[in-house]
């Protein structure tokens, strides 16, 4: 079910401002958590508060430390749903997942943060209630796989409670997969091409890692 205040398709905008980080992604029905300090993002966030409180995030083709970076085509806008000021001037805030976007062309800076010209169009299910049959169960027993081989840890319950949409994308901005992977996850165009890719991802990143660990001792 989507949020009560989650923008409708006329209601998106042209252009967005984007926050270019490598492996931090997030996805139509997922969250992502971040922590700004930087003086351009800063001013990125209060603009998009005094908005739509869109931001797109998208990751950059470089890595690195690189000033402007050249952007992936497509990444995923999410919207302000949380924030919080500390006392060393920081903002914490949560961005809830919207809708994904292809970059049409960059605009010019305003207050040192990058804008893009976007299109919704390719995605405009993101929007819809997602209300497909998916097995969730073949699912979690792939990322228990990979998350255990892995030693990372999870709070099964709150994986558990989650909607079948909710599990797919959390996982999927969540687990440790390299950028490349995240970005074939972001341009997996339905749900049920991101279900197919993520439960692969799991596979494959379980037998690799139980290979490394084999090799290793």
């Amino acid at each position: 079910m989507r949020n009560r205040f989650t923008p409708s398709f006329d209601e998106l905008p042209d252009v967005l401002p984007v926050f270019p980080l490598t492996g931090a992604v997030i996805l139509p029905n997922g969250q992502l958590p971040l922590n700004i300090f930087e003086e351009r993002y800063l001013n990125m966030a209060f603009d998009a508060l005094a908005g739509p409180r869109l931001i797109g995030m998208v990751q950059p083709r470089e890595e690195g430390n690189v000033a402007d970076p050249q952007l992936h085509d497509t990444g995923c806008a999410g919207r302000i749903v949380s924030l919080s000021e500390t006392r060393d001037n920081r903002l914490l805030i949560i961005l809830a997942g919207v809708c994904r976007f292809d970059i049409l062309e960059e605009c010019e800076p305003c207050g040192g943060y990058r804008s893009v010209r976007v299109s919704w169009d390719r995605f405009a299910h993101d929007l819809a209630s997602d209300d497909t049959d998916m097995d969730q169960a073949s699912l979690l027993v792939s990322a228990r796989r990979f998350i255990e081989c892995h030693k990372l840890s999870v709070d099964w319950s709150a994986l558990d409670s989650l909607a079948m949409p909710e599990l797919v994308d959390t996982l999927a901005g969540s687990l440790p997969f390299s950028p490349e992977e995240k970005q074939g996850l972001i341009e997996a165009v339905v749900i049920e091409d991101r279900l197919a890719l993520l439960t692969a991802l799991c596979e494959f990143g379980t037998i690799a890692e139980t290979q490394e660990t084999t090799l290793t001792h």
